[in-house]
């Protein structure tokens, strides 16, 4: 076994861990708090699955640096291995009972992800994939969808929790894109839309506001997958910049003119 796999194999223990605890409390939270935003929530389902996904990892790597959502960064960043940890990808959805929402851990190496498992235990749905592993749904191999005209894609995208005070908010580009495509979606949970474009069943995505435990696992699943991850105008990803535009490959260069043509429309037309 190689030494992305063994990472991967933990990666999947805490998952599927941190996911039981999600499912059996589902409709039982006691405690919801409004952190930095309005409607960015926090519970103390999410406080609980981080816990047993840091315990799982210092069990395995006493030594890597890990970054998760609730706790922010435990040892430094700097070091060559960083474990980027959302326990609970979706929290708006999962405090209303509505069970869209996952466990996402990637794996980082040298700054570049490497490892990905994201679960999502309300459909029994496993996604996994290290670098040159290929990428799985619940151990079968998946792949991006064959859509290769934009008017004939079915796409999906977000809203940051700071749409209120900017206008760089993608109302516009989610409302163009309504228009150019067979829909947008918007699931609440970036990781489970990197999963689904992965598996085939939309074949875009872009969004802004994103943090590196948002997209780390998934964009490493997508890529194994067959699809491409950059940024909006195609230029490498930079995962600190918040900013992605993920898809089959074979719609990119469409869905990036078309961001960008958005910037011009007048959405009150």
């Amino acid at each position: 076994m190689s030494e992305l796999e063994t990472f991967l194999d933990i990666a999947t223990e805490a998952v599927l861990s941190a996911g039981s605890i999600l499912q059996s409390n589902l409709g039982k939270i006691e405690s919801i708090e409004e952190k930095g935003y309005l409607g960015d929530l926090v519970t103390e389902i999410d406080k609980r699955s981080e816990q047993e996904i840091i315990k799982i990892i210092r069990r395995h790597f006493p030594n890597h640096s890990i970054l998760a959502e609730e706790s922010g960064e435990l040892f430094s960043s700097q070091g060559e291995y960083l474990w980027s940890v959302d326990p609970l990808d979706g929290t708006t959805n999962y405090a209303h009972g509505y069970p869209m929402a996952c466990v996402s851990i990637g794996l980082l190496i040298e700054g570049v992800p490497q490892v990905g498992a994201i679960y999502n235990p309300f459909r029994q749905e496993l996604f996994r994939a290290a670098t040159g592993t290929g990428a799985t749904l619940n151990r079968q191999q998946i792949k991006v969808s064959k859509t290769d005209n934009l008017s004939q894609g079915l796409l999906v995208s977000g809203f940051a929790y700071d749409r209120r005070e900017t206008s760089d908010n993608n109302y516009r580009e989610f409302c163009y894109l309504s228009d150019l495509t067979r829909g947008v979606r918007r699931s609440g949970s970036a990781a489970l839309d990197l999963a689904d474009v992965a598996c085939g069943r939309l074949d875009g995505y872009w969004e802004r506001g994103l943090k590196s435990w948002d997209i780390a696992a998934g964009v490493v699943i997508l890529r194994e997958a067959g699809g491409t991850v950059t940024a909006y105008d195609q230029s490498p990803l930079v995962i600190e910049s918040g900013r992605l535009l993920a898809t089959n490959g074979l719609i990119h260069a469409q869905l990036s003119q078309s961001l960008a043509e958005a910037k011009n429309i007048d959405i009150f037309r």
